[in-house]
C-alpha cells in the first residue's frame, strides 16, 4: 500500500478523491499497489463527507509522517503551496501538483531538489488540465528539437471567443454567459487578461529548451479589446480570432514567447478548437507536426491528468524521472524584432484614409464586412512589432489591431 496526501479539498482536490475511490481497482494494477489517501488537508469542515475520516488542519502531521510517500498539492496558488511542497520533497515525500503558478515560478528549484533526493515532482495537469502534454515533451518527444510549441491553452477566453464568433455576442455578454456556466471565475482577469496562458507557456517553454522562461519575460495581450466588428471582419475573411501562447524558435536559433489574439484560418491546426476545449500544436524538427487537444480545464480532466501523476509516481518511488529545466535562464528574443501580419481598423472611410495608409503600409488588402461603416480595414504586409508600432503611431484613430497568421 502507497499512502498519500491531498492537499486542498477544493474542485480539484475532490476530483482526485473521486478518481482513485471510483477507479481504485484499476489504478493500483497500473501502480503496481493500492494508492490509499491517508490524509487531505483543508482548512473547512466537510460535515457528512466521508472524507472528514482523513482530514487534518495542519501540514506538520502529514510531514513529520514516515508511512506517506506522495505528497499531491491541489490548493493553487504560490503559498503555502510552494512551503509546503518544497517541505515535502525536503522531507523524503515526491511531489505531485497541478499548480501552474508554482510550477512556472520554482519548477527547476522543485525538480532540482526532486532529483538531488532521487524523488520526483511531477506536473501533468499545470498546463493542459486533461491533456497529456508534459510527459510527451519529457518522454515521447526527447528525438525531437523542439521548433515550436502554440496552443489555445485557456478554456474560458476560448469559450468567449467562440460564443462572440457563432453566436454574434459581443464581449461583455459573452463574458457574463461564460461565468453562468461556471467556465469564468468572478474576476476573471487572469483569464481574460492572458495570464494563465503566460503561465502555461512558460511552463513549456522551459520543459521544451530545458531552461527557464520566466513569465514576466513573456509579452502577454488578452482578448478584452477584441469586439464583435472585430469578428465580423474575421468572418469576412473565413478566419478566425484565438487567444494564442506560442513559444517559436527562429532559425538563428533564438526564441521568442507571446500570448495575443490572433486570425487564424482553416488550414490551421488550431482553427477547429472551439468551446471550453483546448488545443496544443507542437512542432519538431524529426517529427513534424503534432497536434494535443481535449478538456483543458475542469474537475474531473483535471484530477485524471494528477491522478496519473500519482501512479507515474507510485512506480518510481526511489527512482527519479529525469526531467531537463535548468534553472539557467533562457534569453527570449526582444519582442520588438518578431514580425506578423497584422488586420487594423482605422475610424473613417476609405476615401479619406487611403492616402495616408499607403503611405505609412504601401499597397495593403482592404477588407470589407457587412453592416460595418464609417472605418478602413486592411491587411498589412508582415512587419516587425517595432515598424507597426511606429507606423501605428502616426495614424490618428485606430480602433484596433490584431495580429494575423495566414
Amino acid at each position: 500500500m502507497i499512502n498519500i496526501a491531498v492537499l486542498g479539498y477544493g474542485t480539484i482536490g475532490s476530483g482526485v478523491v473521486e478518481v482513485l475511490n471510483t477507479n481504485g481497482e484499476s489504478i493500483a494494477k497500473r501502480a503496481g499497489d493500492q494508492i490509499n489517501i491517508k490524509y487531505v488537508l483543508d482548512r473547512k469542515e466537510f460535515p457528512g463527507d466521508p472524507v472528514m475520516e482523513k482530514l487534518v488542519k495542519d501540514f506538520n502531521i502529514i510531514l513529520e509522517d514516515p508511512e506517506v510517500k506522495l505528497v499531491v498539492e491541489v490548493m493553487g496558488g504560490i503559498e503555502p503551496a510552494y512551503t509546503f511542497v518544497k517541505s515535502a520533497l525536503l522531507n523524503g515525500k515526491s511531489a505531485i501538483t497541478s499548480n501552474k503558478e508554482l510550477v512556472a515560478k520554482h519548477g527547476a528549484e522543485l525538480l532540482k531538489i526532486a532529483k538531488e533526493k532521487n524523488l520526483n515532482f511531477l506536473f501533468e495537469a499545470s498546463v493542459g488540465g486533461g491533456i497529456p502534454i508534459i510527459r510527451p515533451l519529457n518522454q515521447s518527444l526527447t528525438a525531437d528539437e523542439i521548433v515550436e510549441i502554440t496552443g489555445i491553452l485557456n478554456g474560458t477566453t476560448n469559450y468567449i471567443l467562440t460564443k462572440m464568433s457563432e453566436d454574434g455576442l459581443d464581449f461583455d455578454t459573452a463574458l457574463k454567459n461564460a461565468q453562468s456556466m461556471g467556465y469564468a471565475e468572478r474576476n476573471p482577469a487572469a483569464d481574460v487578461e492572458g495570464q494563465d496562458s503566460c503561465r502555461k507557456i512558460a511552463i513549456l517553454s522551459s520543459l521544451a529548451y530545458g531552461m527557464q522562461v520566466d513569465y514576466e519575460d513573456i509579452y502577454t495581450e488578452g482578448i478584452t479589446h477584441i469586439t464583435d466588428i472585430d469578428i465580423k471582419y474575421a468572418k469576412a475573411m473565413d478566419a478566425r480570432i484565438k487567444l494564442f501562447a506560442s513559444s517559436i524558435r527562429e532559425n538563428d536559433e533564438k526564441v521568442y514567447a507571446m500570448v495575443a489574439p490572433m486570425m487564424i484560418k482553416a488550414d490551421h491546426p488550431l482553427y477547429s478548437v472551439n468551446d471550453v476545449f483546448n488545443g496544443i500544436f507542437v512542432r519538431g524538427n524529426v517529427i513534424g507536426d503534432v497536434m494535443f487537444y481535449g478538456s483543458g480545464a475542469g474537475k474531473l480532466p483535471t484530477a485524471s491528468a494528477v491522478v496519473a501523476d500519482i501512479v507515474d509516481a507510485a512506480k518510481h518511488l526511489e527512482k527519479n524521472i529525469w526531467t531537463i529545466w535548468s534553472s539557467k535562464k533562457l534569453e527570449l528574443t526582444d519582442i520588438k524584432q518578431v514580425a506578423h501580419q497584422f488586420f487594423i481598423r482605422v475610424k473613417g472611410d476609405v476615401a479619406s484614409l487611403k492616402d495616408k495608409v499607403w503611405e505609412l503600409f504601401g499597397e495593403v488588402e482592404v477588407i470589407k464586412a457587412d453592416g460595418v461603416d464609417g472605418e478602413m480595414a486592411f491587411l498589412t504586409s508582415v512587419l516587425t512589432e517595432e515598424e507597426i508600432n511606429e507606423k501605428i503611431s502616426k495614424l490618428p484613430n485606430v480602433l484596433n489591431m490584431i495580429r494575423v497568421r495566414f
